[in-house]
């Protein structure tokens, strides 16, 4: 159970956590996920991950998008269609990870404001699907905060889980399955989704062992 930032809280705030508890009996500065439960107005974080036919979303599309709730175990997501591979291509995706982005006050993801947020961004502008505009919602990214606070070979998700965390959920990427999922077949499509799974995971035990070392900023999605 993951501490209360306490660098980025007042003084007042952490007087407030320190002296309330919550429903394990532990006092909010101990237990700062179940202050975040227990008082839904908090910023609500979602772990953010998509998984791509290309790097380039001009010549790629969307195969699938995980974003877990760091207030609890659930997962929204959704994954490519036989359907939608010969039909609409991944414009149905694209419009429900919108509408699930949109259920946080902010995303986490890694390397996810160069990649992920920009290639939504433009598979939704050339898709003609409504993307939210600057200040609708937050976002922190994992490999910015190891670029500037660690100092490892690789800043690759891998890579940190293993240093910091001693084990990774990652599984490893068979091309043939990324292939086959651009077809919409469903084996394929189903191992790429539990791939992305893995990462999310991954992704919020990271964040959580990092979060003490940066400030949280407004940056827009």
């Amino acid at each position: 159970m993951p501490a209360a930032p306490v660098t980025r809280l007042s003084a007042t705030k952490i007087k407030e956590l320190a002296s309330r508890r919550c429903s394990h009996h532990h006092n909010f500065l101990e237990h700062y996920n179940c202050f975040l439960t227990e008082n839904p107005t908090e910023e609500r974080i979602g772990f953010f991950d998509i998984e791509t036919s290309n790097l380039n979303a001009n010549f790629g599309i969307m195969l699938a998008y995980c974003i877990k709730d760091s207030q609890s175990d659930k997962i929204y997501e959704d994954y490519l269609t036989k359907e939608d591979a010969f039909g609409n291509l991944d414009k149905r995706i694209v419009k429900n990870c919108i509408k699930d982005l949109l259920r946080f006050d902010r995303v986490i993801g890694h390397y996810s404001q160069r990649f992920d947020i920009p290639y939504v961004r433009t598979r939704a502008l050339m898709l003609g699907v409504d993307f939210p505009g600057y200040g609708e919602l937050m976002q922190s990214d994992t490999w910015q905060i190891a670029r500037h606070k660690l100092k490892l070979n690789s800043n690759r998700l891998k890579t940190i889980a293993l240093a910091i965390l001693g084990k990774t959920e990652k599984t490893e990427i068979d091309p043939i399955y990324w292939l086959r999922g651009l077809q919409g077949n469903k084996k394929a499509l189903k191992y790429i989704v539990h791939h992305c799974e893995m990462d999310v995971l991954d992704l919020e035990k990271i964040y959580n062992k990092l979060e003490k070392f940066t400030r949280t900023t407004k940056t827009s999605i």
